[in-house]
């Protein structure tokens, strides 16, 4: 394998599903005319993040894996011969749903599904109303491009998330994402709220020694009458293998992030830190337990 430049993309995604999908469409050209290799976009990419409510309307939202989304990006990914990874709703039959993320190789053909095992249920995030937890486990995915590992928003906080997907193989850990501040709390709680994300993540890179993509939505997203809605805070990245951070993004713009992924650098940080030969796994069997009190 060889070295290869990846991309997140920074959207506001306030709009309908048709307008959503030829804005994301028309930034993996741009990502790729700039020489991204990989692109990644934001979390459930063709709507306003509808989980603000719990309201069965919604599910009209969702797709099966070979819908809309997979074509025209299937198209466009065999035309620009780039990797993208589409984070879309998935129906998977009548009655389950997951919040899913296509992996579409370079020749346009599907390389790999994640769905997303961590389900949040906070106010205003209400995810576990439509969406089934994942099933597929943590995974690297080959692409022509590179080892691919995709996790989704609210994974971000797991490490053993991170950990398991390294384990598999992946070189980069990307995190479609849609986190933003309630407003009433943001002046209160919010540099604290997304210092930790921005802590939690570059912790993920290196404990494992690997490269983290974070692409996150803007704008504040108010579509239910009587509340602050959620405004999202941006300032996507792309983190080294040491945490170093290679771009970063405004809060409140829409923006293209580039880096290259460095595969003797991230051999070299693992031979210096070596995290994974140092592995207690014959002391870690517990990890699986809910609790360790009774």
């Amino acid at each position: 394998m060889k070295n290869y430049r990846i991309s997140v993309v920074q959207l506001n995604l306030n709009d309908t599903p048709e307008a959503n999908l030829e804005k994301c469409l028309h930034w993996v050209r741009k990502a790729a005319k700039e020489g991204a290799e990989v692109v990644c976009l934001p979390e459930l990419y063709s709507s306003h993040y509808f989980c603000q409510s719990e309201d069965t309307g919604n599910f009209a939202l969702a797709e099966p894996q070979d819908g809309p989304s997979y074509q025209s990006f299937s198209r466009l990914a065999g035309e620009l011969g780039v990797v993208v990874i589409v984070p879309f709703f998935e129906k998977r039959m009548s009655g389950i749903y997951h919040n899913s993320a296509l992996i579409i190789d370079s020749d346009g053909k599907k390389a790999g599904l994640y769905r997303k095992m961590h389900i949040p249920d906070d106010p205003h995030y209400y995810e576990k109303f439509y969406f089934t937890p994942g099933d597929l486990g943590f995974m690297n995915t080959p692409t022509r491009k590179g080892n691919i590992g995709t996790l989704i928003c609210w994974d971000q906080w797991y490490p053993e998330a991170a950990r398991l997907t390294a384990l598999k193989g992946a070189d980069v850990l990307f995190y479609p994402t849609a986190i933003g501040w309630h407003p009433h709390e943001k002046e209160a709680f919010g540099e604290r709220q997304y210092g930790a994300w921005m802590n939690v993540m570059k912790g993920h890179a290196v404990a494992n020694g690997i490269y983290v993509a974070a692409a996150n939505r803007i704008g504040l997203e108010k579509y239910l009458p009587g509340t602050a809605g959620i405004e999202f805070w941006g300032a996507s990245f792309i983190a080294g293998p040491q945490g170093e951070i290679l771009a970063q993004a405004s809060h409140d713009r829409e923006e293209l992030l580039l880096a290259e992924v460095d595969l003797s650098l991230q051999e070299d940080v693992r031979q210096n830190w070596p995290f994974f030969r140092d592995r207690r796994i014959d002391a870690y069997g517990d990890l699986t337990q809910r609790s360790l009190r009774p």
